[in-house]
């Protein structure tokens, strides 16, 4: 009878020798914890981003506006409108300071000089020269920002400085520090 066939021995690993099944192990570990490190990574830099909000620019509060002369009088200005939503009004009486803002839904007011108002274009309400709101579903006047003369005599609008707006009250009765007479 013949010798039973015998597989031939595998080679021996030398001592210290890399397998190939321990080569493979030690590549997708590294490529598996690179992988967890990275979405570890993201997920803390977004928690980390949660508390740091973006900062948006806002203009100073206060602004020179140009020298008196400037602005003749009986006019309604808009060159402030889009920087500052700021209008500037000249009357025989003085200047004033408007806020750009309607006061019923936010929306931005325009003045439409043939019909001598602030026209608001969402929902129709309409401001007289002076803020007063006389039609449309503005529940209030528009509101005044203190005027002054600054450095150098220039109008000085400061918007950290409001006067609001009250239903039925004159603003320039209500509020006559909100006018600069010059």
């Amino acid at each position: 009878m013949a010798a039973p066939a015998t597989a031939p021995a595998r080679p021996q690993a030398r001592a210290g020798a890399t397998t190939r099944r321990k080569f493979l192990t030690d590549i997708f570990s590294v490529i598996g914890w690179g992988i967890f490190w990275s979405i570890m990574g993201i997920f803390g830099w977004i928690f980390a981003r949660f508390f740091f909000p973006n900062v948006l620019f806002e203009p100073p509060p206060a602004f020179e506006a140009g020298f008196p002369h400037e602005y003749p009088v009986g006019s309604v200005d808009g060159r402030w409108k889009d920087r500052y939503n700021v209008w500037i009004v000249h009357e025989p009486y003085g200047f004033f300071a408007l806020d750009g803002t309607c006061t019923h839904l936010g929306c931005k007011p325009n003045w439409i000089e043939v019909e001598q108002k602030f026209k608001c274009p969402c929902h129709g309400s309409g401001f007289r020269k002076d803020g007063t709101n006389f039609e449309g579903p503005a529940p209030r006047p528009l509101d005044r920002y203190k005027i002054y003369l600054g450095e150098g005599g220039r109008l000085v609008v400061d918007r950290s400085v409001k006067f609001p707006g009250v239903p039925g009250k004159d603003s320039n009765e209500l509020y006559p520090q909100s006018i600069l007479r010059i």
